[in-house]
């Protein structure tokens, strides 16, 4: 088992205010109402509970937490290194939005856009020449598409590269950075934030744009811990601050923490998850809130394979995380060497569209330190189906049964996917075991459904703390339950 640690109050860095352009939020147009910022908070009635919350978890008999099922697009690899300034993706960090307002997805990215060997070495002869790192230099790009699948870099004029403005690079010297869009911000010149670094063990920075096109000079933050990697920012409205996540360690590599009021004084980073001796690195993370939840894509980097792969987290409070079946991978790399994504993957945080959630990631053909092509690649999700409960033996249903909750049961909904033959059927349990109500069975997968009770007489009346649910799940798996469900 990985330990997680805990942090305690941390200090703040003492700064002078920025004087020029704009924060921002994003955190994907999409997580419910915990993603949106100062003042908007959850419908007093509502409640979501995700079943891989442990602490929600009373008994269970013949089920295991399951992770959910991921679809790669069949369109991947969607976009690769096809621009003179794009020699190297790398890591590429990608960050992914889509904007309601412009109806739009935006892609800012990372690549290396000068790499001296990977210029000099045409693909061809890259087999035959030893890599190695060689002098190159950061950029941060920016892509846009209508339907998140095709994907246009346009030609912005804003940059010289060679000569020429004929490009989609937005500055160069910046490193893994978070960006987001901020509707609440009043400032128009604060509409995006960006958290990162220039690269390398450079300090960590934040820039702020109207337009997330045009950004201003960046502060420089003394926080501590290492600014090379993926730098995630989150908008917390449970801490009314925003988050950020980043690295903290390099030997071995781990994840560290940050947060911020007003995005201009952070924290000192504090370690807030650490591999244990001897197992692969804690490479970076990216954290969104999520059904009362902070959820986290953890890059898990196996040094001695020089690959990488995705894991599931989740914290309550976004400083104490726990892996969920630590080892697996949540978006499992290609098995097949060569392919698109085989050699590493780099998640980006999720997007919430038409019924799904959409996950993008850079992909890598490569292993970590050699030669790999990158590509920005998508997996998809049903909504809430991050891990859930599902049988252990095909022949006895699973059993999950809660904690006491409070909700009106006449307003249960659930999140469930049912194979042939499966149902679902929950039960109201009262004080000393006493069964309550019992469902109808659901024998098809649905998302946030309103359950039906056998006898319904009285239900409004088990509104209380003291009534557990026990679930019954044959051939399904579920995710979660919620009452008077979501309001999207």
């Amino acid at each position: 088992m990985l330990s997680s640690k805990m942090l305690g109050k941390s200090n703040s860095t003492s700064l002078g205010l920025f004087v020029s352009v704009s924060p921002v939020m994003i955190v994907a147009a999409f997580f419910l109402a915990t993603t949106q910022r100062a003042g908007a908070s959850e419908p007093a009635s509502f409640k979501k509970y995700l079943l891989l919350d442990s602490r929600i978890i009373d008994s269970v008999a013949n089920a295991k937490l399951v992770l959910g099922k991921v679809k790669k697009h069949p369109a991947n690899p969607l976009f690769g290194e096809d621009k003179p300034w794009e020699p190297r993706y790398d890591n590429m960090y990608p960050n992914v939005i889509y904007d309601e307002e412009e109806q739009v997805y935006k892609c800012w990215y990372t690549p290396f856009v000068t790499s001296e060997l990977d210029e000099r070495t045409p693909r061809p002869q890259r087999g035959e020449v030893p890599w190695h790192v060689s002098k190159r230099m950061f950029g941060l790009c920016y892509a846009l598409s209508r339907d998140g699948l095709k994907w246009d870099k346009p030609e912005l004029g804003l940059v010289d590269f060679r000569g020429s403005k004929r490009n989609n690079i937005l500055m160069f010297q910046v490193h893994g950075p978070g960006i987001v869009k901020d509707p609440c911000e009043k400032d128009p010149a604060r509409r995006y934030k960006m958290f990162g670094a220039v690269g390398g063990l450079s300090p960590h920075q934040v820039w702020f744009s109207p337009d997330g096109l045009r950004w201003s000079e960046p502060l420089v933050l003394d926080l501590g811990g290492r600014s090379d990697t993926r730098n995630n920012v989150l908008w917390s409205s449970e801490l009314s601050r925003w988050v950020g996540i980043t690295r903290f360690d390099f030997a071995p590599r781990s994840i560290g923490r940050t947060s911020s009021e007003d995005f201009v004084r952070w924290s000192k980073v504090q370690e807030v998850l650490r591999p244990e001796p001897d197992q692969p690195h804690f490479h970076d993370m990216v954290a969104f809130p999520y059904g009362g939840l902070y959820l986290g894509l953890l890059g898990v980097f196996d040094v001695r394979a020089d690959r990488q792969w995705v894991e599931l987290t989740w914290s309550p409070d976004s400083i104490q995380w726990q892996r969920i079946l630590p080892g697996t991978p949540f978006i499992p790399n290609s098995r097949n060497q060569g392919d698109y994504d085989w050699g590493c993957i780099f998640a980006a945080q999720p997007v919430m569209r038409d019924g799904e959630i959409r996950i993008y990631y850079a992909g890598c053909n490569g292993k970590f330190h050699n030669w790999r092509d990158g590509f920005l690649c998508l997996a998809t999700l049903r909504p809430d189906g991050f891990a859930g409960y599902a049988p252990e033996s095909v022949d006895l249903p699973g059993v999950v049964t809660t904690k006491p909750v409070a909700g009106r049961l006449a307003a249960l909904h659930v999140t469930v996917d049912v194979d042939e033959g499966g149902s679902l059927v929950a039960t109201a349990i009262g004080a000393e075991g006493k069964e309550l109500a019992r469902s109808q069975p659901i024998a098809n997968a649905v998302t946030d459904a309103p359950l039906q009770w056998q006898d319904s007489a009285g239900l409004d009346g088990l509104a209380t703390g003291a009534v557990q649910l026990k679930f019954l799940i044959k051939k399904a798996t579920l995710y979660a339950f919620s009452f008077d469900g979501i309001k999207r």
